[in-house]
């Protein structure tokens, strides 16, 4: 890859990875521009996947520093995630198919509008959660982690937003255990796309330190910020991100 494109490329993962801290969906960016610079796309899938892993890590220590996470609350749900990632990136020659940006566009959209009609979603903490909202929280959590093991385009996204809406936690809490979840996420899948020979350790050890210092500034900024703010930043940033991937799938 000539050097020019290669700035360019650390450039883009740098302010997508400081900014996804909250909104998550950096690889709806990201991987298709991996795709212009003529990576192959299941290189490109398995590479972005190894550069998340770093950017999860970064992004997860402040949340760590600061307290932030609920391990026993997140435990199961990490379990979880792991069978679903392992299984996703098994899964990795299905990435070919052109419905799942619109599934997943589609999802952001519904689940943010179900968090912006609830006015206390993810502003003040739910002191306990329905048997059927503990059951829709799972239920999305494997399944979203099968969809992020396999390209994680959107994935975070829909995970914030789904433990906001049922899980009862604040954004604040949602965006660090989110980070946490990924770690894991990231990681096994990784290890999967390593086991695979689909990994490029050149280009991804590059990508990995620009994501780990991207994400450690960005969830810096981020434990400084109150819930509100956060909201707005994610709904914001999320329904625009959606409408794009929906526009682009018309386009095609």
């Amino acid at each position: 890859m000539p050097l020019s494109s290669l700035i360019l490329l650390v450039i883009l993962f740098f302010i997508t990875t400081a900014v996804g801290v909250v909104t998550g969906s950096n690889s709806l960016i990201t991987v298709p521009v991996m795709f212009q610079f003529g990576i192959e796309p299941k290189v490109a899938v398995a590479t972005n996947m190894f550069g998340l892993t770093f950017m999860a890590i970064g992004a997860t220590i402040p949340f760590v520093r600061q307290k932030t996470i609920d391990y026993q609350k997140v435990s199961p749900l990490v379990l979880i995630t792991v069978v679903g990632s392992a299984i996703g990136a098994c899964l990795v020659g299905l990435i070919s198919d052109q419905t799942m940006p619109i599934i997943v566009s589609v999802s952001m959209i519904v689940v943010s509008i179900f968090t912006f009609f609830k006015p206390n979603a993810g502003i003040a903490k739910t002191a306990s959660i329905s048997r059927n909202y503990l059951i829709i929280t799972y239920v999305l959590t494997f399944l979203l982690g099968i969809y992020g093991g396999l390209y994680s385009g959107g994935y975070v996204t829909v995970l914030t937003a789904t433990f906001v809406a049922f899980f009862g936690m604040t954004f604040t809490e949602s965006v660090a255990s989110t980070k946490l979840v990924n770690v894991f996420s990231s990681s096994i899948a990784s290890l999967i796309f390593m086991w695979q020979g689909l990994v490029d350790y050149q280009l991804g050890a590059i990508l990995a330190v620009t994501m780990f210092i991207g994400a450690y500034i960005g969830a810096s900024t981020v434990t400084k910020l109150n819930d509100v703010w956060l909201k707005r930043i994610f709904l914001g940033t999320v329904l625009i991100l959606a409408v794009k991937t929906i526009f682009d799938f018309t386009l095609k």
